[in-house]
C-alpha cells in the first residue's frame, strides 16, 4: 500500500481519479489522472469544478509530471496536486515548488527525510507555483508580498 504524504488539510474526494479523457467526457467527476504524454491543458477548462489531479511517474527519471502541475497551477487550479508512483525523496522539493501538495510513492519515505528535503534549499532561483518568493526578487527589492 502507497504512503500518502499530504501538506493540505482539506479533505479530497473518495472517489477514484478518471483518465484526462475520461474527465473530459464526464463531467461529473472531481478528480483526474494524468499519465505520461496526456495534455494537462486539456483539463483547462474544468479547473474550477477539479478538486484533485494525480500526477503519474511511473519511472523517477520522467520527468512531464512538472510541467502538468506547473502548467495547472498557472492557470489557477487551487486544489490537491498529488505526485503518485516512483517518487524519491530528493525529488520533493521540487515537485513542491512545481506546485504538488500530496506524495504518494510507490516506496514508502522515511519522515525525517522528507522534512530535511523540504528544508535543504530554502531560497529559490526560480519563479515558483508555491508562493515563495525568489532569491533574485529579494535581493534586489522587488519582491511584492
Amino acid at each position: 500500500m502507497a504512503e500518502l504524504l499530504r501538506f493540505r488539510d482539506d479533505a479530497v474526494p473518495a472517489e477514484p481519479a478518471v483518465t484526462v479523457d475520461a474527465f473530459v467526457e464526464q463531467s461529473n467527476a472531481l478528480a483526474v489522472r494524468i499519465e505520461p504524454g496526456d495534455d494537462a491543458r486539456k483539463l483547462i477548462p474544468f479547473l474550477d469544478r477539479l478538486r484533485l489531479v494525480e500526477v503519474n511517474f511511473p519511472v523517477f527519471g520522467d520527468g512531464r509530471g512538472y510541467s502538468a502541475a506547473r502548467i495547472l497551477r498557472e492557470h489557477g487550479y487551487s486544489g490537491e496536486m498529488r505526485a503518485v508512483g516512483d517518487v524519491l525523496v530528493d525529488q520533493i522539493a521540487y515537485l513542491q515548488r512545481c506546485g504538488f501538495d500530496a506524495f504518494e510513492p510507490d516506496e514508502p519515505l522515511a519522515a525525517e527525510d522528507v522534512e530535511k528535503a523540504l528544508a535543504r534549499f530554502p531560497q529559490a532561483y526560480q519563479q515558483t507555483t508555491d508562493g515563495r518568493i525568489p532569491i533574485w526578487d529579494l535581493r534586489h527589492g522587488t519582491a511584492h508580498g
